[in-house]
């Protein structure tokens, strides 16, 4: 987000006064974006869900687990971050749709801000990482909810990333552990924002709850078809870099040499778990014109066609 996502339960006392300052098309973008690539190695896919089944069915247990609730066990109300829906495991806010795609759905269920509820999910697995001398790639098939105008205030969709031990119950170690958002948008903007969150959480050398961000990008299209989202970790290159990609195309780069090693190392050198949600209200909606309204339109989902992981060794 603004840097604000990062955030999600793990801010605790920080106040929402110091967050603040800091597509249904038929045809989803086909197969794995094209990106620089690693050197010395390939990709090859470690993890990826097509999200296969019937209509109606749940996203596979296997691979997803529900985050429901206002914010994990011990962490901050609110998810840290001022949103106001409630997140369930119910097939109305997160179900497959027949036709190989996850449909993450906010609905209002009554009058008042705090009445919405939406969908959070969470990979199972928590150890997508680059090996020393290789990189990760974390990817997915999105199309942001295709709402516009006083009905989209208060949307924030999001595919992202925390790192390990953001799981951990209680945990208050956000932002050092590093999160990477990959695909963030707000209020039905033809935009989207890529963050690196870590070090401290108000300033620090991550400029945080902002985070090092790459600002607000034009992304005409992005609400009404599917488009690939991708975030690469290169360590097998000096200075080590994170890459952000739409479509294939490199939209915003950070280098380890932008912080001090020890921050960069906590930060990104473990296992990350992946997170598909959408959100409605908070800090970053807030920030770029408002949260919910009554004019807010209930019901127009998030589509997900295909999230993948993969990871490159150098070949010798």
């Amino acid at each position: 987000m603004i840097g604000v996502h990062g955030r999600r339960a793990l801010l605790g006392g920080l106040g929402l006064a110091v967050l603040m300052a800091a597509c249904d098309n038929t045809t989803p973008a086909p197969g794995p974006a094209p990106s620089s690539g690693p050197v010395g190695g390939a990709w090859d896919v470690l993890w990826s869900d097509d999200f296969d089944g019937a209509a109606g069915a749940r996203p596979a247990d296997r691979n997803w687990i529900f985050a429901t609730g206002t914010g994990y066990p011990g962490g901050a109300t609110q998810w840290g971050t001022g949103e106001v829906e409630r997140m369930t495991d119910s097939p109305a806010n997160a179900s497959l749709d027949g036709r190989g795609r996850l449909v993450i759905t906010p609905l209002r269920q009554g009058p008042g801000a705090g009445s919405w509820t939406s969908a959070r999910l969470e990979t199972r697995r928590t150890d997508f990482a680059a090996p020393p001398g290789g990189a990760v790639r974390l990817e997915a098939s999105v199309k942001m909810p295709d709402v516009q105008g006083p009905a989209a205030a208060g949307y924030w969709s999001a595919f992202w990333a925390l790192g390990a031990p953001a799981r951990q119950a209680g945990a208050t170690n956000w932002p050092h552990i590093g999160e990477w958002d990959v695909m963030e948008n707000v209020n039905g903007r033809d935009s989207v924002w890529h963050t690196l969150h870590c070090g401290t959480p108000v300033g620090g050398p991550c400029n945080e709850p902002t985070g090092i961000s790459s600002g607000e990008l034009p992304c005409p299209g992005c609400r009404t078809g599917f488009h690939t989202y991708a975030i690469e970790y290169h360590r097998e290159v000096t200075p080590e870099e994170l890459r952000w990609f739409v479509d294939g195309r490199n939209t915003f780069t950070v280098r380890a040499d932008k912080v001090d090693p020890g921050t960069w190392a906590a930060a990104n050198q473990h296992g990350f778990f992946i997170i598909l949600n959408v959100a409605v209200g908070g800090a970053f909606p807030a920030a770029f014109g408002g949260g919910p309204t009554a004019a807010t339109k209930p019901g127009v989902p998030m589509l997900v066609d295909r999230v993948a992981v993969s990871m490159s060794a150098r070949r010798s």
